[in-house]
């Protein structure tokens, strides 16, 4: 992706590309961390932004005079992925067998954490010391003597 646009005072055209480059861009990279994305400063009489597709075709994008908002708003209905398929992606990618998992009601092998060699035990079976609690402790009682 290449986003092309003037930086000056003057270029009151070009404001809503600098807008979406200073605000948005970062955004963008982060939710997309294998497209590479390159700005082009002060080389175009007009500001438009170039996405390059997996099929080696190009779309154009003019985005003279739009603010950042639209200029994000058209690159994800026109380039980017709908939220039924983002959705899809997010539960097909979700590891079912992941031993960190845990809640039966969910489908998963434990029903708590305290399942797990090593780990406390659950407070309604065995009592915590009263010095593992962090209401207790953080509220003055360390000095007093346990029941």
């Amino acid at each position: 992706m290449t986003v092309n646009f003037n930086d000056g005072p003057e270029e009151q055209h070009h404001e809503g590309a600098r807008d979406f480059v200073f605000w948005n861009l970062p955004q963008v990279q982060y939710k997309n961390p294998d497209v590479q994305i390159v700005t082009f400063k002060n080389m175009t009489p007009s500001p438009f932004i170039t996405c390059f597709l997996e099929d080696n075709t190009k779309v154009y994008f003019d985005v003279d005079s739009h603010s950042n908002k639209d200029i994000l708003n058209r690159l994800v209905t026109t380039v980017g992925k709908t939220k039924e398929v983002l959705e899809e992606e997010a539960i097909a990618s979700e590891a079912k067998s992941n031993p960190a998992n845990f809640c039966r009601r969910l489908g998963f092998d434990r029903h708590c954490i305290c399942e797990m060699p090593g780990q406390v035990p659950c407070p309604t079976i065995v009592p915590i010391p009263r010095h593992w609690r962090g209401k207790w402790w953080n509220q003055g009682y360390r000095w007093e003597e346990e029941d």
